[in-house]
């Protein structure tokens, strides 16, 4: 038997979800636009701008670039 209350909280789950895997595909969109402009910029010009972030997201920028386009900063 399925009641009101289990339809509810399905629903809310569902909606938990897909905002949890939307955000993520978000985050995931957004650095990867951001390797592909710091492959596009000059040496200098990027090495300015990774040492203006967070440490951490600079460095998963880094080892992106690395990975990915064999650019070492």
């Amino acid at each position: 038997m399925i009641t009101q209350t289990d339809i509810a909280v399905w629903s809310a789950s569902a909606l938990l979800a897909v905002g949890i895997g939307w955000s993520r595909y978000a985050k995931w969109k957004t650095r990867d636009k951001l390797v592909r402009d710091l492959v596009a910029m000059k040496p200098e010009q990027r090495s300015k701008f990774l040492m203006r972030l967070d440490p951490k997201l600079a460095q998963e920028m880094r080892e992106q670039l690395l990975a990915r386009y064999r650019i070492m900063t």
